[in-house]
């Protein structure tokens, strides 16, 4: 979501178009790191508390676009995103405040578009809520990022929101349980995905929501994420040893490989797999550690793996290391350097998911010319076509398990073997443009129907 609302406003704005962004103020790197102005206080009641908010502007339009963030002292302004215990309260006051925000202003926006549950309430509030009644003719948009969170909240929190007409609670409700989600698929006026794929498989496969996205499809379509090419740039990326183009990829690609592997003590003559990304069930991070251990049979290609999530699936790949000394290595965390440096030196990338909305990690690797190895669901199977497939370029699998992982593994690996062939993809790989040019006039195509 970062990456998306990160970037498709400023190309937005480079087509003509004037966009604003407002999110919450956490306390990252980016808030200290700039400048602010403050642009608006105000106050409101919800369940019987008053909220003091502040937004604040960044002086120098950085990122290319006006970027707002939102301030409550105690609640917003924390280092992390996700995961407090009281999240269904911080994003809901998040969205008061924007709309109390946005109802002063005197030029009313054209389309007010929100991403995923954190502020899929708005469309309601600003149908429904009898204190925005100037803004509901504003026409709305909602992305939905990754469909398995849904801001669920007790109807004990219906109270909380600004004073809203009763008879309309079904908006709200899924399941017996206010959705923020579900409601923002009923009040928005255009619900997209962020892949094609992933809108089809959330129409066709069983999941709590399919039953209401099939009633809503007609307003419903996927656009397809795209990459910022000032960052993601092998011939520009200041994060990476050697820079280098299409012309020269298989000398630059030895060149970063060699750095990294010996960062890493790792062999670099093998064939180099990477993964990159949460240890999470939905990117089947739990699947890595005992596919590494299956496939490690015969040491035939060295692995580095970078991420973070569920203890378990962390433990299981350090616990790799000593057994696997010279073949394998790992670091916990987030390293924003180190996952360009891979994407640079890697040979392949492994991208198991059980669940990928869109992906960009592929597109990432496959703009530095590393040849992705991918379960083919959602948006990896948009932009993944195999090999072996007419106008293929990647090798993919069919399902999430050990076994289907190793075979993906084993297949790079015979690709390895095939210098010619694997220098063929990459050249291929690295010109195909997953670039946002596409994506941006695709969205305001949507917001213009």
């Amino acid at each position: 979501m970062a990456d998306v609302v990160g970037a498709l406003p400023r190309y937005q704005q480079e087509s003509g178009h004037f966009a604003k962004v407002v999110m919450p103020m956490h306390r990252g790197p980016f808030l200290y790191e700039h400048e602010w102005d403050v642009v608006h206080k105000a106050s409101f009641k919800s369940g019987g508390h008053v909220f003091d908010f502040t937004i604040i502007k960044e002086r120098d339009n950085t990122l290319g676009f006006d970027l707002y963030c939102v301030d409550v002292y105690g609640l917003l302004d924390r280092e992390r995103v996700y995961n407090y215990a009281d999240d269904a309260e911080r994003f809901l006051i998040f969205q008061i405040c924007v709309m109390e925000w946005l109802n002063t202003w005197n030029h009313q926006p054209d389309v007010v578009h929100v991403h995923d549950h954190h502020s899929a309430l708005i469309p309601f509030m600003m149908q429904h809520c009898y204190a925005f009644r100037k803004l509901r003719d504003i026409k709305t948009v909602l992305t939905i990022h990754n469909a398995e969170y849904q801001g669920w909240m007790g109807w004990h929190m219906g109270p909380r929101l600004p004073s809203w007409n009763t008879w309309n609670w079904g908006l709200l409700d899924w399941d017996n349980t206010i959705n923020s989600l579900a409601c923002g698929i009923k009040c928005a006026d255009r619900v997209n995905t962020v892949s094609p794929g992933y809108m089809q498989e959330l129409l066709e496969k069983p999941h709590s929501l399919q039953p209401l996205l099939q009633m809503e499809k007609g307003k419903c379509s996927g656009i397809l994420n795209g990459i910022d090419y000032t960052t993601w740039n092998p011939q520009t990326d200041t994060l990476i040893l050697d820079n280098y183009s299409v012309k020269d990829v298989k000398e630059g690609k030895a060149l970063n490989k060699r750095k990294l592997c010996r960062d890493f003590n790792l062999d670099e003559n093998l064939p180099l797999i990477v993964f990159i990304g949460r240890l999470v069930g939905e990117k089947a991070g739990d699947l890595v550690a005992p596919a590494i251990r299956e496939a490690y049979r015969d040491k035939t290609f060295s692995f580095l793996a970078l991420g973070s999530g569920e203890k378990a699936n962390e433990d299981a790949l350090e616990s790799l290391k000593l057994p696997h000394a010279g073949y394998y290595n790992s670091q916990i965390g987030y390293n924003e350097k180190l996952s360009h440096q891979m994407y640079a030196g890697a040979d392949f990338i492994l991208i198991p998911s059980r669940v990928e909305p869109c992906g960009l990690n592929q597109m990432y690797a496959m703009r530095y010319g590393t040849i992705p190895v991918v379960r083919k669901t959602g948006g990896l199977k948009d932009t993944v076509p195999d090999y072996e497939d007419k106008g293929g370029y990647g090798i993919t699998f069919a399902q999430a398990t050990v076994e289907d992982v190793v075979s993906g593994i084993h297949r790079a690996l015979i690709l390895f073997s095939n210098k010619s062939k694997l220098h063929e993809l990459r050249k291929k790989v690295m010109q195909l443009d997953w670039s946002w040019e596409a994506s941006t006039m695709k969205y305001i195509e949507l917001y213009s129907n």
